[in-house]
C-alpha cells in the first residue's frame, strides 16, 4: 500500500513564485508547506479521505489474496521454489522499467484518472488468470500477465503517493499514511486467512479472482473522491526533454538524507523482496502445512503491520526520524534471523509479525519524509525515481533468495538476509539518516542548488 489525503473542497496549492530553474534542484529555504485550506480539520471528518481510505482498504484486502495465491499456484503446479523466486524477480523487473516513466506521467496527467485506469487495468489482467485456469494450468500466462500487472501497479503506487499529500496536506500526511497502513494491515489479516481457505477449497486461481474484483471496488471508490487537479510549476508543463525523466533522481541525489535512504533501501529490497515466497515455501515444504494454515500464519503476521502503523506517528514524534528508522531496521533484521531459527508454525508467525511491524514503521517514516521535503510539482518524479532505484536490485535478490533456499535451505537464507539488514542499520548510524528532524533542517539538509 502506498499514500495521500484532503478536504471536501480542497484548494489547489499554487506553484512556487520562483521555482528552481533546474527541476531536480531541491529548495534551499524550507520544506514545502502546501497545506490546503481546511486541512486543520480532523481526518475523521474528511469525506474525501474517508472514501479514499475505505476503497484502498478493501483493495488491499483483495490484493492480499494474490500475495498468497500466486506462490501457491506456482508451487502446486511446479513444486519449485526457484520458479517462485524467478516469477517474483521478473515481475519486479517490470516494476523497475515502469518506474522510469511513471513519475513523468503522474506529474503531467490527472492523478485521479490515472488511479482509476490502473485499477481497471489490473482488474482485467488478474481476471485472465482464473479464466485461463478453467481449462487447466498455464504457467506461461503468469509470466505474461503478472509482469504487466506489476508495471501498472508501479504507476498506481507512484500516483497514490502523490495523491495522499494533495488530499491532506503536509500537516496530516504522517497521520494519513499511518491510518492507511493500519487499516490495510487490518484488512491484510483477514485477507490471507480467507485466501488460504479459498485456495484450499476452490483452488488458488479462485483466490486470484477475488483480487481482480477488489481492483474494481477500488476504482469505484476513487471515482467517488474529488482529487484536486495537479498544476505543474511554471516552466514545467511543456518540458519534453530527457531532463524531465531524471529530475526526480537529481532531487534525490542532491538531498543528503534521501540520497542515503535510497541507497540503503535498495540493498534492503534486494534482501527482502522474495522473503514472503521463502516463508511460504518453509511452511509448505519444510513444515508440511496446509494452504489454510499458511494463510492463517501470514494473516496473523499482518497484525505486526497494523501495530507498526498505529504507533509510528507517536514514535517518530518522540524519538525523531533517525532513531525511529534505524531502530526499526535493527529489530526487523533480528526478526528475520529468528524466522531461520524457529522450527514451529507459531514461531514463524510471531517472527514475521515483528518483521512486518518494523517494515511498517520504517516504510511510513521514509515515505512521509519524501512527501514533506519534495515540492508538489516534483513529487511524482521523485517517488518514481526512488522506487525505480529502490526496486532495481529486488528482482535479482528475489531470484537469488529462491536459488539459495533450494541450494542451502530456508534457514540459511533467513540468517544471511537478517544479518545483512543489521549491517545496513549500523551503516545508517554514520550518515545523515541519523538526524532526528531532517524535514525541518531546511538548507542544511537540502544540498546545493
Amino acid at each position: 500500500m502506498t499514500e495521500e489525503t484532503r478536504t471536501d473542497q480542497p484548494a489547489q496549492s499554487p506553484p512556487p513564485e520562483n521555482p528552481p530553474e533546474d527541476p531536480g534542484t531541491p529548495p534551499t529555504d524550507t520544506p514545502p508547506t502546501d497545506t490546503p485550506p481546511g486541512s486543520a480539520r480532523s481526518l475523521w471528518r474528511d469525506r474525501n479521505f474517508s472514501i479514499f481510505w475505505a476503497a484502498q482498504t478493501l483493495s488491499v484486502a483483495g490484493d492480499s489474496f494474490a500475495l498468497i495465491a500466486v506462490p501457491l499456484l506456482i508451487l502446486h503446479t511446479t513444486g519449485s521454489v526457484a520458479q517462485m523466486g524467478l516469477l517474483t524477480g521478473v515481475s519486479g523487473a517490470a516494476s523497475v522499467a515502469a518506474g522510469v516513466f511513471a513519475g513523468v506521467l503522474v506529474d503531467r496527467f490527472d492523478r485521479r484518472r490515472l488511479l482509476i485506469g490502473c485499477d481497471l487495468a489490473r482488474c482485467v489482467l488478474y481476471a485472465l488468470i482464473p479464466l485461463a485456469w478453467l481449462t487447466g494450468p498455464h504457467i506461461w500466462l503468469l509470466y505474461a500477465v503478472l509482469p504487466l500487472a506489476a508495471a501498472v501497479g508501479m504507476l498506481f503506487q507512484v500516483t497514490y503517493v502523490s495523491t495522499v499529500r494533495s488530499l491532506v496536506g503536509d500537516r496530516h500526511v504522517t497521520e494519513a499514511n499511518s491510518r492507511l497502513y493500519a487499516t490495510a494491515a487490518a484488512a491484510g489479516i483477514l485477507g490471507p486467512m480467507l485466501a488460504g481457505v479459498v485456495a484450499g477449497v476452490w483452488g488458488a486461481s479462485a483466490a486470484i479472482a477475488v483480487n481482480a474484483g477488489s481492483f474494481a471496488v477500488s476504482a469505484i471508490g476513487v471515482y467517488l473522491v474529488r482529487i484536486p487537479r495537479h498544476a505543474p510549476a511554471a516552466g514545467q508543463a511543456g518540458e519534453r526533454s530527457w531532463r524531465d525523466l531524471v529530475a526526480g533522481a537529481v532531487f534525490l541525489w542532491r538531498h543528503p538524507v534521501l540520497r542515503v535512504l535510497t541507497v540503503l533501501l535498495s540493498f534492503f529490497i534486494f534482501l527482502t523482496l522474495g522473503l514472503t515466497d521463502i516463508v511460504i515455501f518453509r511452511l509448505k515444504h519444510d513444515l508440511g502445512q496446509s494452504d489454510a494454515v499458511i494463510g492463517g500464519v501470514l494473516g496473523g503476521a499482518a497484525v505486526g503491520t497494523m501495530i507498526g502503523s498505529l504507533v509510528v506517528a507517536r514514535v517518530r514524534k518522540r524519538a525523531g526520524f533517525g532513531p525511529t528508522w534505524i531502530g526499526a531496521q535493527t529489530v526487523g533484521g533480528l526478526a528475520i534471523i529468528a524466522i531461520g531459527f524457529t522450527g514451529g508454525v507459531w514461531g514463524v508467525a510471531v517472527a514475521m509479525a515483528g518483521y512486518l511491524a518494523c517494515v511498517s514503521v520504517a516504510g511510513i517514516c521514509s515515505m512521509s519524509l519524501r512527501q514533506q521535503v519534495t515540492p508538489d510539482h516534483l513529487l511524482g518524479r521523485v517517488t518514481s525515481a526512488f522506487w525505480t532505484i529502490h526496486f532495481s536490485l529486488g528482482p535479482v535478490g528475489a531470484a537469488a533468495l529462491g536459488w539459495g533456499a533450494a541450494r542451502f535451505g530456508t534457514s540459511a537464507v533467513f540468517v544471511f538476509a537478517g544479518c545483512c539488514c543489521l549491517l545496513l542499520a549500523a551503516a545508517a548510524l554514520f550518515t545523515p539518516v541519523r538526524l532526528r528532524h531532517p524535514e525541518a533542517a531546511g538548507a542544511a539538509v537540502s544540498g546545493p542548488r
